[in-house]
């Protein structure tokens, strides 16, 4: 095959292995992308619509029994009769509100327990009189703010005076006597640390991010590690969210989301009116979509896999198949030669290679005597048996550096690279006396052969068509001169000569 044919033919082939690689590539990396939008797209709804609301259920749920719980001992205190009846007698009995507070110290698990009286200024703990509170003192300010509020309770978070100044979370009553007169504060208290405790196992069991932020947007409490907050005091000081602070706490319930630190963030906050602080369980996409990105990156490298195992296939089949259509197209299916067309492509690169190297070339060109009467005579299959015959002696006496090819019906043409007259003449003669002791069986005997042959020598100017059909010209000479002979064809005049070694 030329250099430019077989140029064109890679390239086409190149181009097609391109094209089929981007049709699989594209639909695989399609597929996969689309399954995994899907599946994020499913999962993401699944966080605000389901996971996060479920959370904050649960973790309300949790602060019913561990949170709230304080403020109803708080509120049951300011109601009981024994506290109002004792202040309203003059609190003579120190000690008895001593062993209430214990009690409830004791029967509640709180913290700490107390009760202030108006009257007489005294502030009241399970282990006795802690102190006198003052207006001006700034340890006593939560007292006198207590007692000029609306609201029935509020929390706060204070130094306890009665346990070494522990940050405590108070939650502060108002006492009302019979009439609804202002009468005192009391209360219990549990310490920072263990809300905070409550919190980390929140956190932990759910694996969400928990914190607490009140009327004000001001993070109250929040658990340990919590990647949302980072240093933020603030929601307006939460990276992501602070445009969207005003309306959260205005809408006061609701599953939120923004996008922070390269990830999406989803929130869902709800107002929980006992404590007066909106609770937010926060959790980020990142941890639920790994396991599917690492789907979807298995996806892309099995998809990669099977393009390039497709291409291998494809590849190999299309040159199996190329190299067969090329065998066909330059091999004669009968006797297994070069045929007509790819000698024509041979000779000529031959030409070019004895024209830049100044080599000798020569081409024999050999028919088969008589051979249409032993074709009609014994048919065709002896016909084909008889070029087959033929065929193998030719490859029998050719170098490595000859082309040998069926030029057509029963001439055969024979193209001796770096081969001069004289040496292709004797080739020829060496051919035509191997064919001579060759026998073939047939029904009506044994039927031998002999050949005519011409020979012609490449000379400057020569073509391939020039140089065959000197050839040629030299072979009719051969029959014209009674067959089963060689004759050379003349290098200008095209005159040739009859070979002395004719039979």
């Amino acid at each position: 095959m030329p250099h430019s044919a077989f140029t064109r033919t890679s390239r086409e082939r190149a181009r097609l292995l391109v094209i089929l690689a981007l049709l699989l590539g594209v639909g695989f990396a399609a597929t996969s992308l689309i399954s995994y939008w899907v599946s994020r797209d499913s999962i993401r709804d699944s966080i605000v619509a389901t996971e996060l609301p479920l959370t904050s259920d649960n973790v309300y749920s949790e602060i019913q029994k561990d949170l709230v719980r304080p403020i109803l001992i708080s509120s049951m205190m300011a109601r009981d009769t024994f506290v109002r009846d004792w202040v309203l007698k003059g609190e003579r009995d120190v000690e008895a509100m001593t062993r209430y507070l214990k009690e409830i110290m004791s029967h509640y698990g709180a913290f700490t327990s107390f009760f202030v009286s108006d009257a007489s200024r005294t502030y009241y703990h399970a282990d006795g009189v802690l102190k006198r509170v003052e207006p001006n003192e700034a340890r006593d300010a939560w007292y006198f703010r207590v007692r000029g509020m609306q609201e029935l309770h509020e929390i706060n978070v204070d130094p306890d005076l009665a346990n070494r100044d522990k940050l405590t979370i108070f939650i502060n009553y108002r006492v009302l006597d019979y009439q609804g007169r202002f009468i005192g504060a009391t209360g219990v208290g549990l310490t920072v640390d263990a809300v905070l405790n409550l919190i980390n196992t929140y956190q932990q069991r759910y694996e969400r991010s928990i914190f607490f932020a009140d009327h004000a947007g001001r993070i109250v409490l929040a658990g340990q590690g919590n990647d949302v907050l980072a240093s933020a005091r603030t929601l307006a000081e939460i990276d992501g969210l602070a445009g969207q602070a005003e309306a959260i706490l205005k809408a006061g319930k609701g599953s939120f989301s923004y996008d922070a630190g390269g990830q999406r963030h989803y929130v869902n906050v709800r107002y929980i009116p006992e404590l007066k602080w909106y609770l937010f369980v926060a959790k980020t996409d990142d941890k639920a979509l790994s396991e599917v990105r690492r789907t979807l990156y298995l996806n892309l490298a099995l998809c990669a896999a099977v393009t390039l195992l497709v291409l291998g296939i494809v590849y190999l089949a299309i040159r199996r198949y190329q190299r067969r259509l090329e065998e066909m197209a330059t091999t004669d299916h009968l006797t297994g030669l070069a045929n007509r067309h790819a000698l024509q492509l041979l000779l000529r690169q031959s030409i070019r290679d004895a024209e830049r190297n100044r080599t000798p070339l020569a081409v024999l060109m050999i028919d088969i005597d008589h051979f249409k009467e032993a074709n009609d005579t014994h048919g065709h299959l002896v016909g084909d048996q008889i070029l087959v015959t033929l065929a193998q002696r030719l490859r029998a006496h050719r170098r490595a550096s000859d082309i040998v090819c069926r030029w057509g019906g029963e001439e055969f043409l024979i193209v001796l690279n770096r081969t001069d007259e004289d040496a292709a003449e004797r080739i020829a003669d060496e051919i035509r006396l191997s064919v001579a002791d060759e026998e073939i069986a047939t029904e009506q005997g044994a039927l031998r052969l002999t050949i005519s042959a011409g020979v012609a020598s490449f000379c400057a100017g020569d073509n391939d068509t020039g140089l065959i059909r000197r050839a040629d010209a030299a072979l009719f000479e051969a029959k014209k001169g009674g067959r089963n002979r060689i004759c050379v064809a003349a290098p200008a005049s095209g005159v040739a000569r009859i070979d002395a070694h004719a039979d």
